[in-house]
């Protein structure tokens, strides 16, 4: 039943992030679909739709020929993202705050709310991703959305190098630049939630760099 494989799905995608996030499954692994599965106990579809999802999370790359690979990490290509991202988010997040609908903004604070839970670090990821696309469609832009989403899913790799690094530390830095950037947002303040946002990456980078080293 669509149910129970939706079910599976996203059980396997779960694991799966875990998996990568805690450093089990390492960058440049090969996930092939039929061993995943035997592993979990499932069929092949859940795990080929788990495997698009954390593909477009940016923790995985299809590759034609090899099948699904743990993205591997370099210092230049995580420079060059956080250059672009100090380059375009500031000017997003500030139109972004002028732009806020309330039900955006209440949406943004109840996926605060279940991130400042504190769940397992799968289900934080899924929560911080879905908080960012959310942000980024807040200006109503919809190509500005497309550039930062694709960023956003760029970084996710490295990100989630910076939570294995510096574990609950990030995650509570994180949910605090998050709490900041919505009282902005309630304030109507974008030159504040710009410089949050520039800060914030700054901080990101510096521990992704620091775990790469």
């Amino acid at each position: 039943m669509p149910g129970e494989r939706r079910t599976a799905h996203q059980m396997v995608r779960d694991s799966l992030r875990l998996a990568i996030l805690d450093g089990t499954l390492r960058a440049g692994s090969r996930l092939v679909q039929a061993d995943v599965a035997t592993r979990l106990n499932v069929s092949t579809t859940p795990v080929r739709e788990a495997l698009r999802d954390l593909a477009s999370e940016g923790l995985i790359r299809l590759d034609a020929h090899r099948g699904a690979i743990v993205r591997e990490t370099s210092l230049h290509e995580v420079r060059e993202i956080y250059l672009l991202r100090r380059l375009i988010e500031p000017e997003a997040v500030s139109i972004a705050v002028h732009a806020m609908e309330p039900e955006v903004l209440a949406a943004l604070e109840q996926l605060q709310a279940e991130m400042d839970k504190g769940p397992d670090l799968g289900r934080w990821v899924a929560l911080n991703r879905e908080f960012h696309r959310l942000f980024n469609g807040a200006a109503r832009l919809d190509r500005l959305a497309e550039i930062l989403n694709n960023l956003d899913d760029n970084a996710a790799v490295y990100v989630n190098l910076a939570l294995r690094a510096a574990h609950t530390d990030h995650r509570d830095a994180t949910n605090r630049h998050h709490q900041r950037l919505l009282e902005a947002c309630r304030d109507g303040d974008g030159e504040g939630a710009a410089k949050l946002v520039v800060e914030h990456l700054q901080q990101t980078l510096a521990t992704i760099e620091s775990g790469l080293r």
